[in-house]
C-alpha cells in the first residue's frame, strides 16, 4: 500500500469565514472556543427577548460553510425559541470535548463516533446530520479527464484515515486503479486542498463545494466522480452526546435536535434569504454559490432518522480498507428518543 506521508505545506490562503466567528463576533484569547453566550460563562441562565428563562447548552456545530444554516437559524433566533442559551464551540476534536465535558453536544463523522462509542467512549448517536450522503468530489487539473488518467498521479486525500480518503480509494478502485498506482497526499481540506491542486502539489484532490464548483468555473479543472454515485450508503454525519447530558438534562438535547432541523429547514426553504445571508459571510462568486447550491439540493435531506443498515454497511467498508479493526453493534450506540418527529 503506497501512502506516503507527505504533509501539505503551511497554506496562507484562508477558507473563509469560520462559522463561530459569524456566531459571536469574536474568538477567546486562545482562539478555539467562541461562544453565543459569553456573559453566561460563569454559570447562570440568559433570558430571551420575551424574558423567558434560557437553558444553557454547549454544542459545537460543524465549522465553515457546512456549519452556515446553524448559524444562519442562531441569527433567526430559532435556538432561542426552543428556549436554549447555546454556548457554540469550535473544536478540532469533538469526541475528546464530549469525553471531558466541555461539550454537551457535537457534529461529528460518522465513523468517529462509531469507532469511539465502539470502544467505550461514554457517548451515544442521537441523530443523523442534515445530510448522511459524502458530499465530496475528485477534482482534477484540466490535463487529467478521467479517474483513469490518475495512474502514476499524486491524489490529495484530505488526511490519512478519514472518509474523504475512503470515498477516493472507492473510486479509484472502481476505475482500476490500485492504491499502488498512486500516492496519496495529505493536503488537508477545504481552501487548502484547492491550493494544492492550484499550485501543482497534487494532480487531483477529494474535496467539498464550493471547491468543486470553483475548480470549473475558473477552468483550472474539472470535476472527474461524485462521491455519492460510488457510496450511495455510506453515512458521513451524526450528531452525538455525552451520556451525562442524555441521563441528567435531556430535554436539553431534545430541544438542541429540533432547533438544528428548523434552523436546516428554515435555510433550506428560504433560499433567497439563505444565499443572501451565505453570500454576506463568505467571500464567493455569487455564480459559484449558485452552482454549488444547486449541485447538492439532492443531498440536503433534513431526515434525523439514523438508518441502522447504512451505519453497518459503512463499518464493513471501514473494515475492508483497514480503517476499522471491527464491527460494533449499532444499536449500542444510538440514543434516538430526541429524533424531531414531523
Amino acid at each position: 500500500m503506497n501512502r506516503k506521508n507527505r504533509l501539505q505545506p503551511a497554506v496562507t490562503m484562508v477558507v473563509a469565514v469560520l462559522l463561530l466567528s459569524i456566531l459571536a463576533g469574536c474568538a477567546d484569547n486562545a482562539g478555539n472556543q467562541t461562544t453565543g453566550s459569553a456573559l453566561n460563562e460563569a454559570g447562570g441562565s440568559k433570558a430571551s427577548a420575551s424574558g423567558d428563562k434560557l437553558e444553557k447548552i454547549r454544542y459545537a456545530p460543524l465549522s465553515g460553510v457546512s456549519g452556515l444554516a446553524v448559524s444562519f437559524g442562531a441569527e433567526k433566533g430559532i435556538f432561542e425559541e426552543e428556549g436554549l442559551d447555546v454556548e457554540f464551540i469550535s473544536t478540532k476534536d469533538p469526541i475528546a470535548g464530549l469525553n471531558s465535558k466541555d461539550i454537551d453536544v457535537v457534529d461529528v463523522a460518522t465513523t468517529t463516533a462509531v469507532v469511539a462509542a465502539g470502544k467505550g467512549a461514554p457517548i451515544k448517536i442521537v441523530s443523523s446530520m442534515f445530510r448522511t450522503k459524502g458530499p465530496f468530489y475528485l477534482i482534477a487539473g484540466p490535463e487529467i479527464k478521467t479517474v483513469e488518467d490518475l495512474k502514476g498521479k499524486n491524489i490529495g486525500i484530505g488526511n490519512f484515515g478519514s472518509g474523504l480518503e475512503v470515498y477516493t480509494r472507492v473510486i479509484l478502485e472502481e476505475h482500476g486503479v490500485s492504491a499502488d498506482d498512486v500516492t496519496f497526499i495529505a493536503n488537508s481540506t477545504h481552501q487548502a486542498a484547492y491550493a494544492s491542486l492550484e499550485t501543482g502539489q497534487v494532480d487531483a484532490t477529494i474535496i467539498h463545494e464550493p471547491f468543486a464548483s470553483l475548480v470549473e468555473n475558473e477552468g483550472k479543472g474539472t470535476i472527474i466522480a461524485t462521491g455519492w454515485d460510488y457510496l450511495p450508503n455510506f453515512h458521513t454525519g451524526v450528531l452525538a452526546a455525552r451520556e451525562g447530558i442524555l441521563k441528567d438534562n435531556p430535554e436539553l438535547v431534545e430541544k438542541l435536535l429540533r432547533a438544528y432541523f428548523k434552523s436546516q429547514e428554515y435555510a433550506k426553504s428560504n433560499e433567497e434569504e439563505f444565499r443572501a445571508y451565505y453570500l454576506k459571510n463568505i467571500d464567493i462568486d455569487p455564480e459559484v454559490l449558485d452552482l454549488a447550491l444547486e449541485r447538492e439540493a439532492v443531498l440536503w435531506e433534513n431526515n434525523p432518522n439514523v438508518d441502522v443498515d447504512a451505519l453497518n454497511e459503512t463499518q464493513q467498508i471501514q473494515e475492508k480498507l483497514g480503517f476499522q479493526d471491527e464491527i460494533y453493534e449499532v444499536e449500542e450506540l444510538l440514543d434516538l428518543r430526541f429524533i424531531p418527529q414531523p
